[in-house]
């Protein structure tokens, strides 16, 4: 496992994909076993890159599900590996799981994050955060077929059918971020702040933040 490095900072733009990213991390850690596997299985029979992406996307989508009830402290909760033997967790810990696979299969791969509010949000997550906004949302951004594209992976499947929302599809051509709004026209998701992108997971300063906005007493 690569060494433990000074929190990272957010990319100043884009720009094209460098050799950070298509490197393991210490959460972002492409080289371990599980997250070669399911990369692998990703890349096998694939046309192109575009379909490794999109079965990516899935695997993380529906394979770890979503838990936004647990809020881990433990540094390896956090690592792509321990997320896909957990078999859940929330959107941050998604994001870094898919970043990590995405790298594995060699397409370069960064952790984006932004503020959102859910305007769909249960009473019992609504009482337990004492807002509707979620500061430092994960998102992944692959870059596929020459170019950067946005994908959340958080909600599964099962968990969107329970709102009303069908489920996130991502090709690897076009970003796939949260709904601003159900099948009805009423009102989802609202992207009210971008955090910007990062080669790997800023983890003390999300968890700052959580302390803050949500009186979280945990550290790292």
């Amino acid at each position: 496992m690569p060494a433990r490095a000074a929190e990272p900072k957010p990319l100043q733009a884009p720009g094209l994909p460098n050799s950070a990213d298509v490197a393991p991390t210490e959460f972002i850690d492409s080289e371990s076993d599980v997250v070669r596997e399911l990369a692998a299985r990703a890349k096998s029979g694939a046309r192109d890159e575009h379909e490794v992406a999109a079965r990516l996307f899935a695997a993380v989508r529906d394979g770890v599900r979503y838990d936004p009830f647990t809020m881990p402290s433990g540094r390896s909760e956090y690592r792509a590996s321990g997320v896909l033997r957990a078999g859940s967790g929330y959107c941050i810990q998604k994001s870094v799981a898919l970043t990590a696979a995405a790298r594995a299969a060699g397409i370069p791969s960064r952790l984006g994050f932004a503020d959102v509010k859910n305007h769909l949000q249960s009473e019992r997550l609504r009482e337990a955060m004492g807002t509707d906004l979620f500061v430092w949302h994960g998102y992944s951004t692959l870059f596929v077929g020459g170019r950067w594209t946005k994908a959340s992976c958080a909600f599964n499947a099962e968990l969107c059918a329970r709102f009303g929302v069908p489920p996130l599809d991502y090709d690897g051509r076009e970003d796939a971020l949260l709904h601003p709004f159900t099948a009805d026209g009423s009102q989802y998701m609202e992207y009210v702040r971008d955090r910007g992108v990062y080669v790997d997971l800023p983890l003390r300063t999300v968890l700052d933040e959580f302390r803050e906005v949500y009186g979280w007493t945990a550290s790292v």
